[in-house]
């Protein structure tokens, strides 16, 4: 295998304290949204992001993913209907009385409306496996690891780009391969509705656990 040189490119102490400090602060302004503007957006944007999310490492370098982005309003409106049969199911018999409860703070029920009014949903798909051009199966590694890694890169691109968005995960979600045509090695990972928040959006008041409760130092 043939190696390059890495092109790294070193800050002071400072500088490094000073952009670590900067990235928290902003980071800490994402929030989940679920009332969205149907504003345009530019799918230069998306792509960008898509882009950077298409970076992220990955096992054994296989790239694991495919992203589908959705703007047909038809095609918005099919994932809309199914994957509220799929939460009405789930609200109304599969979630526990406990898991019921842990919702309550969010205020959220089986209606999706923001499924049709966000001007995008980007859909990622996770390969279990890649199909050679003979036909046979070729392994993936670390694939859950690989795809939820590029995920979240691709929340952090949205936000820094001036984007809200929703992790959306129906259950199940194999209604999005079939009304999206994916093949049978990929399966949904994450729906993800972005956009630009409405002027009337709210969000819970909620906090995160405290700094000690989520890190230690041996």
């Amino acid at each position: 295998m043939a190696f390059k040189k890495l092109r790294f490119k070193k800050f002071t102490s400072k500088e490094m304290s000073l952009k670590s400090s900067r990235f928290l602060s902003e980071i800490k302004t994402r929030h989940t949204v679920r009332d969205f503007s149907d504003k345009d957006i530019s799918l230069e944007i998306i792509f960008n992001c898509i882009r950077a999310a298409a970076a992220s490492p990955s096992g054994a370098n296989k790239q694991p993913w495919h992203f589908v982005v959705v703007k047909d309003r038809e095609v918005k409106k099919q994932i809309r209907i199914a994957a509220e049969k799929e939460e009405k199911e789930f609200y109304t018999h599969r979630a526990t009385k406990e898991w019921l409860q842990d919702l309550n703070q969010f205020g959220t029920d089986w209606k999706k409306p923001f499924l049709e009014i966000a001007p995008y949903l980007i859909v990622v798909f996770r390969k279990k496996y890649d199909i050679n051009k003979s036909g046979s199966k070729k392994k993936n590694y670390y694939v859950n690891e690989s795809v939820g890694i590029a995920s979240g890169v691709l929340l952090t691109a949205l936000h820094l780009s001036g984007l809200v968005t929703l992790t959306h995960t129906p259950s199940p979600m194999g209604f999005l391969g079939d009304i999206l045509g994916r093949p049978k090695n990929e399966s949904a990972y994450l729906l993800i509705p972005t956009g630009f928040p409405s002027d009337s959006a709210t969000i819970p008041n909620i906090s995160k656990k405290a700094f000690t409760d989520v890190c230690t130092v041996v």
